[in-house]
């Protein structure tokens, strides 16, 4: 029976885990970041840009691949290693681990509410009344348009439609997420080759360029490079997508292989697209455009290209949401396995999948879901999604600290090359992870509301306690 239970969990295979992981990492964003980036610098400085950043978050795949490896029976994602840089079974393992793991649920769901309302915003293109602005009611200063009427409808059964094929179990939600993931990692490809024959060598000259800041003053390509970094900061927000599902993974090896794997897709889809684009739009125009990818496209095959590219997003949207709505709810559960988190959220279906979590997951985004129709509530999801900054990146530091713990005690090492060898790769991550930390919340405002996200965590922390009080005197009593 046991056996039959561990089969149905360990379901995801490296291509299932990569899906997810170039699914998770590839959203939205892509569509809006040549713009950004061609402001902020050069093609020589986005290019430089990008292969530095790839590099530094190449470094945090490694880690955690080894941690996947070296560690199996941590898992539940990075912020779970939080309890173990304390003595084991101290209060400080326990509220570190619990504090990590709140912090990037809170931040995930909120997360999961921004692509599920970017989903909306693209279906708009071929349904133009879902930015309607005829009124339905008025009660008050509160006025209901029929747009965000239909906004929050499109963005409710997105949610719940999502949920129902998790509760279908982790292969089907993972070939659902890895096809969506393959139809659009195929359809940028595709974009790419296009754009090396549309390229205009001439719209990128020159190669290196100088820009300037909000008071006119002149960056250089060091400078430059700094601001693609800082513009690329959520490129790689889901990389850890494959060790949080690495309990399900049918080898702990192809966690490894599959966040590597992962990157690599995406960073070649990340720096292909923001280079070529400077190509196959004038910088002024493409600097100017609100929607960059589209107006490539269109240069070349016209309006059936916009369409077709904007579909591609509306794919894309999909596979990304159901990712990070099954990464969200796993968070908690795999967290409450090592007994840092409720044990209501321990909750499986037939399935095995995590049903109570799940649950809890999506009812917090259908609150947040509400922003869609009250300008009050959008301001109150606003403003969680810009206080969840540090929950994101907390969880790269820690991992990275781990490893580096791993390899100066010797735990888990034979040879001391292999410990020379991850020794360096732990430094470069925990500088770089450190540094992504301070690059997300230079803002002072941001880092202290971050903060206060994380001590929300003490509100539920003494009913964590109370629990495992309790089923530790049920341990007593039955031995």
């Amino acid at each position: 029976m046991n056996e039959r239970m561990t089969n149905m969990k360990q379901q995801l295979g490296f291509w299932l885990l990569t899906g997810l992981v170039v699914g998770n990492m590839v959203g939205s964003g892509i569509f809006m970041l040549p713009r950004s980036l061609a402001e902020a610098a050069s093609p020589a400085g986005v290019l430089l840009g990008w292969l530095i950043t790839g590099a530094g978050v190449l470094t945090i795949a490694i880690i955690f691949g080894n941690l996947a490896i070296r560690k199996p029976e941590l898992n539940g994602g990075p912020q779970i290693y939080a309890k173990e840089l304390f003595p084991k079974g101290s209060k400080a393992s326990i509220l570190s681990g619990f504090m990590a793991s709140w912090g990037y649920w809170i931040g995930n769901v909120a997360g999961n509410v921004a692509i599920i309302t970017t989903f909306a915003s693209y279906l708009s293109t071929f349904f133009p009344i879902l930015t309607s602005g005829h009124v339905v009611f008025s009660v008050g200063s509160f006025t209901l348009k029929l747009g965000n009427l239909l906004t929050f409808l499109v963005c409710t059964a997105l949610l719940w439609v999502m949920h129902t094929i998790i509760l279908q179990g982790v292969e089907s939600a993972g070939k659902l997420n890895f096809l969506a993931t393959a139809t659009k990692v195929l359809g940028f490809f595709l974009f790419i080759i296009i754009g090396l024959f549309a390229f205009e060598k001439s719209y990128v000259d020159p190669f290196i360029a100088p820009r300037y800041d909000e008071a006119g003053h002149t960056l250089g390509l060091l400078s430059q490079i700094n601001n693609v970094a800082l513009s690329t900061l959520w490129a790689f927000i889901g990389i850890e997508s494959a060790i949080v599902f690495a309990s399900r993974a049918r080898k702990q090896s192809d966690v490894k292989r599959a966040t590597i794997a992962g990157l690599l897709i995406a960073l070649a889809i990340y720096i292909g697209i923001s280079v070529l684009v400077m190509g196959m739009l004038k910088q002024d125009v493409l600097i100017q455009s609100e929607k960059p990818l589209i107006d490539a496209i269109g240069t070349v095959l016209g309006p059936i290209g916009s369409q077709l590219l904007a579909g591609l997003g509306l794919i894309s949207l999909i596979g990304s949401t159901l990712g990070w709505i099954f990464l969200s709810a796993e968070v908690p559960y795999q967290a409450a396995k090592q007994g840092l988190f409720l044990r209501a959220f321990l909750q499986e279906n037939e399935k095995s999948m995590p049903r109570f979590s799940l649950l809890v997951s999506n009812m917090i985004s259908q609150l947040f879901i509400f922003s869609t129709i009250s300008n009050s509530m959008a301001a109150a999801f606003d403003f969680v999604i810009y206080i969840a900054t540090l929950s994101y990146l907390v969880p790269y530091v820690i991992a990275s600290t781990f490893q580096f713990k791993l390899v100066w005690t010797g735990e888990t090492y034979v040879t001391m090359k292999e410990r020379m060898t991850d020794g360096v790769i732990a430094l470069l991550a925990t500088m770089y992870s450190i540094w992504l930390v301070k690059a997300g919340t230079a803002d002072m405002k941001t880092f202290l509301l971050g903060v206060a996200l994380l001590a929300s965590s003490l509100l539920f922390y003494p009913l964590l306690l109370k629990q495992q009080s309790e089923h530790k005197t049920k341990q007593k009593q039955s031995a």
